[in-house]
């Protein structure tokens, strides 16, 4: 009985034998494409075939590049991002500098034209801060005895009076808003020069003035400073009548007012350096040796009258003397 072994266990030509083949195989490929060229097309063909599994093989090499790529450019990014805020910031902290500074000059070329159009010699003083005391309306300049400041000067910007120097140190002083409920400055209508006091209220834009009821004064009306008081230079702007009150109650009007100048809106303000010391008015006792000349004189003369009435008396006794010595 003949052995033959199953189909799966059945061997053909031995693998020595498939190497030689293959070999000889392949060394003829090779002299075929070197000399002729005739294995191009095939070389395609099987490159075109084989493109697909290419790509597929290097997938994961694309994704392990691709990830470090997207790290990478995201730390980039944040970076770039950091900096660039960085950067936006500063310009916007340049851009405001600028803008602060290019609104001071402006304020302070106004500042300069209106000391030039006052008719008393000025300077010019920083706001430093406002005073502490919530209840009055106060700031602080960076002037004081020093650079000549002196009590009662007042301080204006370039649209109008401000308020009054009260408070004078070495090298600041203090000076009280004509808002302030203790300031009262003379002024008059410059429409009709009608003269009155403005006092302030203790609230940021406020004034009020007080006129005979059948004043002629309406709303709109611009007052500006008197000069009677002798430190105030007449003709400074001080406020604009928003409002007239009529109360038939009493006989006054009520009319509130609203600052010319920007109180709280300006870092730099003229100083007027007019004389303070005032002269005081002269006493009314000064009539007093005027009555009393009159009255000497008076009494002088009624001495001389006297005088004369003894005298005649005298005359018509010595008369009436003689008569009775003749026999």
């Amino acid at each position: 009985m003949e052995y033959s072994p199953p189909p799966l266990f059945k061997q053909g030509a031995s693998a020595r034998v498939k190497v030689v083949f293959f070999s000889i195989v392949a060394i003829m490929l090779l002299v075929i494409d070197a000399r002729l060229q005739t294995l191009n097309l095939a070389r395609q063909v099987v490159a075109s075939a084989l493109y697909p599994l290419q790509m597929l093989a290097i997938v994961p090499r694309d994704i392990v590049n691709n990830l470090g790529d997207y790290f990478v450019q995201v730390s980039r990014l944040e970076s770039e991002n950091t900096t660039l805020k960085r950067t936006q910031l500063m310009q916007s902290l340049s851009v405001a500098e600028d803008q602060q500074l290019k609104t001071e000059n402006a304020q302070l070329r106004r500042l300069l034209a209106t000391s030039a159009t006052v008719p008393v010699k000025s300077i010019m003083a920083e706001i430093l801060y406002d005073a502490r005391d919530s209840f009055t309306r106060r700031i602080i300049l960076n002037r004081g005895l020093k650079h000549g400041i002196a009590l009662g000067q007042p301080v204006i910007d370039d649209l109008g009076v401000v308020g009054q120097v009260t408070r004078v140190f070495p090298l600041t002083s203090e000076v009280t808003l004509l808002t302030d409920k203790d300031q009262a400055i003379p002024v008059q209508v410059q429409r009709n020069g009608l003269r009155s006091v403005v006092y302030g209220k203790g609230q940021v834009g406020n004034l009020e003035l007080r006129v005979p009821s059948n004043a002629d004064i309406k709303a709109g009306d611009v007052l500006v400073t008197s000069g009677i008081d002798g430190l105030y230079p007449p003709g400074l702007l001080v406020a604009r009548a928003t409002l007239v009150e009529n109360n038939a109650t009493t006989t006054f009007e009520r009319i509130v007012c609203l600052p010319v100048a920007g109180l709280d809106r300006h870092n730099e303000v003229l100083v007027l350096m007019v004389d303070t010391h005032i002269e005081a008015r002269p006493d009314d006792d000064e009539s007093k040796p005027k009555k009393i000349i009159r009255h000497v004189t008076r009494d002088s003369a009624e001495t001389n009258k006297s005088k004369e009435d003894n005298k005649l008396e005298t005359k018509e006794d010595n008369k009436d003397a003689g008569k009775g010595s003749h026999p």
